[in-house]
């Protein structure tokens, strides 16, 4: 009897761990960290097509998401797909493409600044249906003007307009797959 309450014991035991751990998973997934695959070329060099990253899904509910931040957000086109870009306008900037550069106008610089993007961009920027060079836009409350980094292969909102807040689900925090990439996804710093 000793042999078989033991067993019974040691299987019990498994099951309790396995169950928590499952339930630890589920937290994290649903409300921590969710792993999301790039797919496509609108973020390239930075993020290259299969690479996987973890999405942090929390910060953005007690900060709110800044300029150079690799957001994943629900593509406005299909909610079922999800999409990878920066930010490279917030909330109340007006935004100009002029010249193949990206021009901010906001309340610190109402003459306008030009975007100094320290991130590798490939060029040309060009315009889209909603954003066309030398056409001034302003970004309404609660939404934000993102870009992909790979400019002539992006689906962004140089088409589509703003992407609303409500949108995103995160901000990509870390690479770790390929292995031989694995690191932090840090945000740009801006001069």
């Amino acid at each position: 009897m000793d042999t078989r309450s033991s067993l019974w014991s040691t299987l019990v035991d498994i099951v309790e761990t396995v169950v928590v751990a499952a339930a630890i998973f589920v937290v994290v997934y649903l409300f921590l960290l969710q792993p999301h695959q790039v797919k496509g070329a609108s973020m390239e060099p930075n993020f290259r097509d299969g690479e996987y990253i973890l999405t942090d899904k929390i910060s953005y509910r007690f900060s709110e998401p800044r300029r150079g931040d690799v957001v994943i957000f629900k593509a406005p086109t299909n909610p079922d797909v999800d999409f990878i870009k920066r930010i490279v306008a917030l909330p109340g900037e007006k935004l100009e493409v002029k010249n193949n550069k990206i021009i901010i106008f906001n309340d610190e610089n109402p003459k306008g600044f030009t975007l100094s993007e320290p991130y590798q961009v490939m060029e040309p920027i060009a315009g889209g249906t909603y954003l066309r060079e030398g056409k001034i836009v302003e970004v309404p409350a609660d939404n934000y003007l993102v870009f992909g980094d790979n400019r002539t292969h992006s689906f962004d909102s140089r088409e589509w307009g703003p992407l609303p807040r409500k949108s995103i689900i995160g901000k990509s925090w870390l690479r770790y797959w390929p292995l031989s990439k694995i690191s932090i996804i840090k945000r740009p710093q801006f001069p």
